[in-house]
């Protein structure tokens, strides 16, 4: 597989929205499905680190409340 440069979406003529959709699939080597994947896993790997930090959250608001 030939490899292309990157689009530029700040340059780009068309719908930004179009322009990083084109920029996703290129940085995955032309691989649509790949480039669907990548914000999934990202988007997943986010979820956890909320529910981590909601879960430390709440422990010192739970300590806070015990210690008024």
């Amino acid at each position: 597989m030939v490899s292309q440069p990157l689009p530029n979406p700040e340059q780009s003529d068309t719908d930004p929205l179009e322009a990083a959709a084109d920029q996703a699939i290129a940085t995955c080597g032309g691989d649509a499905r790949e480039a669907v994947k990548a914000p999934i896993v990202a988007n997943r790997f986010l979820e956890t680190e909320l529910e981590k930090q909601r879960r430390c959250l709440d422990g010192i608001c739970a300590r806070k409340a015990n210690a008024a």
